[in-house]
């Protein structure tokens, strides 16, 4: 008997030994990149298609798969000063918010699902370099418009009909806007938008031939034009400029990019002083005035709720939970149905972690673009603009959406701010502590 549970064990090791071994390999470990985005960027569809269940069962079951893939590959991953102390310390604080927290179940499910999230961008960024995650995030944008374009013309053009469970209207025969795989046109056109930063840089390094960079723009390119998204449209905005700039900083002398980017920063304060000024009459113009109105008076309404708990929060949920729980049950639109989120990653977070974790969020982001922007204006290569657009384009998002906080948005962002760190990070600089204990 004993023989037999010690030959068991010893079979049930060489099987996980030789799993490990498995997915440390560079085709599963791309096709595990890929899955994780298709997933986190689908989710809405996800979600729709196996419930709340089965879209828990698929993000545990890819986490699994990436800590095994990472325990592969442990020896060859470079983890001195990789890991930012600003996202650890983020995270720790919204750990702490659950023990505070009136709803201790709820946050500590939505602190569960953050670090789930945290997990796969970091499997992104340390499981695979730079290149090799735009690839695998070009191959899942290329999957995700066809199938959400798919959609849209099968609702409306072929069955004239809305898909409910998908959050499609069917308006793609009258030119939008559409939804797709995202349930809300907003989350559609971030996933658009996301996409055609990632075709461009994707064509950039030569990774795709030119052909397929094509045809990939292009449909980016419709579905940017058929979302009829307000905030996407300011989002492109900002990334035109952010492509113009950096390409002025990487092809201008080492001595002269502080005068331009102080020239830039002094542009981005004035277009912002700006637009703050002529807000009503810039969102009249592109038509985001009536959700501009729902937006201002949900962070009227967040506001008492701040001022109740304004330094702790509440406690942290990531996506606000679906149960009847104060306050995130109080706020509804003026349809009736409950708000997802608070509209604003940084409001959102100030309800849930208070001004100290919002301020945490806050320089967390802020020291990560300073690192991206450094690191795209210097280094040759030129798939490390990838991660200052993606910054470029989460921040311009964050101020309608709070898609910072949770699912594809807070996992894209840890892979982004762990490879700026990877370049940037002072302590890189310290001794090194190799010996064997």
């Amino acid at each position: 008997m004993t023989d037999g549970r010690v030959t068991r064990r010893a079979l049930a090791r060489r099987y996980l030994s030789a799993w490990i071994g498995f997915s440390a390999g560079g085709r599963f470990s791309q096709a595990l990149a890929t899955v994780m985005l298709l997933f986190a960027f689908g989710q809405p569809t996800v979600h729709a298609l196996v419930g709340t269940a089965g879209t828990w069962a698929v993000l545990v079951t890819l986490v699994v798969l990436a800590g095994l893939s990472l325990l592969g590959q442990r020896y060859r991953i470079e983890w001195h000063g990789v890991l930012p102390l600003s996202l650890l310390a983020f995270v720790g604080y919204c750990a702490l918010s659950v023990l505070w927290s009136e709803y201790s179940w709820v946050a500590l499910r939505g602190f569960v699902g953050t670090v789930c999230f945290v997990g796969l961008g970091l499997y992104l960024a340390l499981g695979r370099d730079l290149v090799q995650v735009i690839r695998a995030s070009g191959d899942a944008f290329r999957i995700l418009l066809v199938v959400g374009l798919g959609l849209e013309v099968l609702s409306g053009l072929v069955l004239d009909v809305p898909i409910p469970a998908f959050g499609i209207h069917g308006d793609i025969a009258y030119g939008g806007p559409i939804q797709g795989i995202g349930e809300t046109r907003n989350f559609m056109g971030f996933v658009a938008a996301t996409a055609l930063v990632t075709f461009v840089v994707e064509f950039l390094t030569r990774s795709v031939t030119m052909w397929r960079a094509v045809g990939s723009t292009a449909l980016a390119v419709i579905a940017l034009m058929l979302v009829q998204s307000p905030i996407t449209g300011l989002a492109m905005i900002a990334l035109a400029v952010t492509a113009l700039a950096l390409w002025s900083l990487r092809h201008a002398q080492a001595r002269t990019r502080p005068v331009v980017n102080g020239v830039l920063a002094a542009f981005v304060v004035g277009v912002g002083i700006v637009g703050v000024l002529a807000r009503h009459r810039i969102l009249a113009e592109i038509g985001a005035a009536g959700g501009s109105a729902i937006r201002i008076d949900l962070w009227s309404q967040i506001r008492v709720f701040i001022g109740q708990f304004p330094i702790q929060g509440w406690g942290w949920v990531g996506t606000w939970p679906s149960e009847p729980v104060v306050p995130f049950a109080v706020f509804v639109d003026p349809s009736g149905a409950r708000f997802t989120s608070g509209l604003n990653a940084f409001v959102d977070a100030w309800l849930q972690i208070g001004l100290a974790g919002m301020l945490i969020l806050l320089l967390t982001a802020l020291l990560a673009f300073a690192r991206a922007w450094v690191t795209a204006t210097t280094f040759p290569g030129v798939a490390y603009v990838w991660p200052a657009a993606i910054l470029v384009l989460l921040g311009v998002t964050s101020t309608a959406e709070s898609y910072l906080l949770h699912g594809a948005g807070l996992m894209i962002f840890t892979t982004v701010l762990v490879v700026a760190a990877r370049r940037r990070s002072w302590r890189r600089l310290l001794p090194r502590n190799d010996h064997a204990g």
